[in-house]
């Protein structure tokens, strides 16, 4: 199968808030950042579908090989190849794409984190790098704002991350993981149990409100680290931004009801924002 096929199948199947950013970009660039965001699911699914850790690992170890393979030109996997045969991907350093690799090696290792501060690394690895790319993809020639833009990209990044632990407590709470800090549990008097079993009380709904304060305080700061001379380029993040803060509100909206249920927008919504996003001066 063609590369550039795998990866546009990879990113529709998904049903992803990403893919609705994709739509308006020009050919080159929306083939990087789908072949990019092919490859970031590739090594998500390593360790959701790998009962074992040692093939977890086996695999991962293999990413590490075809990222070096990336890095010299000689990349194997559909995913690698789509990207390295884009003028705006082929260039993505490979520290970054390791790092990414690193950040779901976490997962084999982490159940649990005690604070927000050992959170924070994984969210940078997994969410915050992945921002970096992206926006480097869209950003294309690099520019005197490059250092306001990384920034952009890493709280927005951390934003999407605090998001999807939000919209995802109960599913991952069914998994035996826990992303919530244990000292944030502790202070609001949630205990791992309720977690587990699904009990939602006042202090759950009051332990949420924090997490939503947290991650609305970071796409803020996204929003005002962007230099409004790189708004043009960096439109498909602000896509990104609008569906997932709108989808942050859904789920405030509805009263938490992440411990059974999962809170979503429609695709005809998703599109709507992503074409309202990208028409806006």
């Amino acid at each position: 199968m063609d590369p550039h096929q795998y990866c546009q199948d990879r990113a529709a199947a998904s049903g992803s808030s990403f893919y609705y950013s994709f739509v308006f970009l020009p050919t080159d660039t929306r083939r990087a950042i789908t072949a990019f965001y092919a490859l970031c699911r590739e090594l998500d699914d390593v360790v959701d579908e790998c009962r074992e850790r040692q093939v977890a690992e086996a695999k991962l170890a293999w990413w590490r090989e075809e990222i070096a393979r990336f890095a010299a030109g000689v990349p194997e996997h559909p995913a690698t190849r789509a990207l390295h045969d884009t003028e705006r991907g082929r260039n993505t350093p490979a520290a970054l794409l390791l790092e990414i690799v690193d950040g779901m090696a976490m997962d084999l290792d982490h159940t649990r984190y005690p604070d927000f501060k050992s959170l924070n690394l994984y969210c940078y690895r997994v969410a915050g790098v992945v921002g970096e790319v992206a926006a480097a993809i869209f950003g294309g020639a690099r520019s005197e704002h490059d250092r306001e833009i990384r920034r952009y990209a890493h709280e927005l990044g951390l934003a999407f991350q605090l998001t999807n632990i939000i919209r995802d407590v109960g599913e991952d709470a069914r998994r035996g993981r826990i992303y919530l800090p244990q000292d944030e549990l502790a202070r609001f008097g949630v205990a791992e149990a309720d977690l587990l079993t699904g009990r939602d009380s006042p202090a759950f709904q009051a332990l949420m409100q924090f997490q939503y304060e947290r991650a609305v305080s970071h796409y803020a700061s996204a929003l005002a680290a962007l230099p409004a001379a790189a708004r043009r380029a960096q439109r498909p993040g602000l896509v990104m931004a609008a569906i997932y803060r709108t989808l942050l509100d859904e789920i405030r909206r509805a009263g938490f009801p992440v411990l059974r249920a999962r809170v979503s927008l429609t695709p005809l919504r998703k599109l709507w924002l992503a074409g309202k996003t990208w028409l806006r001066p």
